[in-house]
């Protein structure tokens, strides 16, 4: 039990290589994608109700109510979680890496975060690549931001730099999003099947280094008073427009 709510936190995350899943939605889409769940844990209701669901070589564990609102970190669980281990990274080599990807340079807010991984599943992206300072795949609020999509996406851990450098190299379009003298309007780009778009720090944006190693750095016009768009709504913006 102890154990178990301990995965809330990085240090025990780290110390048990495992991480958390809180939710029925979440422990099904682990289960369709055959992640390699190590225990399911819930309500006598919630363990009944999808019981015809639950992989029988798992473990599973009855909770009583008021244990299960101690594990996890929710307002209002929903009484069942699950465990698994934590993969080993993603090595991806970006001077062969195919299709569309998008590179996130030190986005900070989790749920920012975990909804451009399902925007980035939803627009039919190849992966998504987390570059210096962004927030961990694994916390909680990432986790159910992400719902789930982070099982049809390749996500790597790495350099942004290296990868721009090999994307461009190849003649690959990596498109920044920065409103600078040369940037364009991000209607004005064709669609690729094969490319990158880079988003930036909620506060700060793109890092100045990364901004002059793109192809082109995109915008998004404003129409109203609004003096910008939150990072996720505009990656969807123009990851839809972009993305072929």
């Amino acid at each position: 039990m102890k154990q178990w709510r301990s995965l809330s936190s990085k240090k025990g995350r780290q110390a048990t290589q495992s991480y958390l899943l809180e939710s029925w939605h979440l422990v099904q889409e682990a289960i369709k994608a055959r992640q390699p769940l190590t225990a399911i844990m819930g309500t006598a209701d919630e363990l009944a109700a999808h019981e015809v669901q639950l992989p029988q070589a798992v473990p599973t564990f009855e909770l009583t109510d008021s244990i299960a609102k101690t594990i996890g970190d929710t307002g209002t669980p929903q009484g069942i979680f699950a465990t698994l281990p934590m993969p080993n990274a993603t090595v991806v080599d970006p001077t062969t890496a195919a299709g569309t990807w998008l590179f996130l340079d030190y986005v900070q807010d989790p749920g920012n975060i975990g909804t451009m991984v399902r925007t980035a599943d939803a627009a039919g992206l190849t992966g998504v690549v987390f570059g210096k300072g962004t927030a961990s795949r694994f916390l909680p609020k990432v986790l159910r931001a992400m719902q789930g999509s982070q099982y049809h996406l390749q996500l790597v851990e790495a350099d942004l730099h290296d990868w721009i450098k090999a994307f461009t190299s190849r003649g690959l379009p990596v498109y920044g999003t920065n409103l600078d003298p040369k940037a364009r309007d991000y209607r004005e780009v064709n669609p690729m099947t094969a490319g990158a778009i880079v988003m930036g720090n909620e506060g700060n944006g793109m890092a100045p280094d990364l901004q002059t190693m793109t192809t082109t750095n995109l915008y998004i016009p404003i129409k109203g008073q609004a003096e910008s768009l939150n990072v996720a709504i505009a990656a969807g913006v123009v990851m839809f427009r972009v993305v072929a």
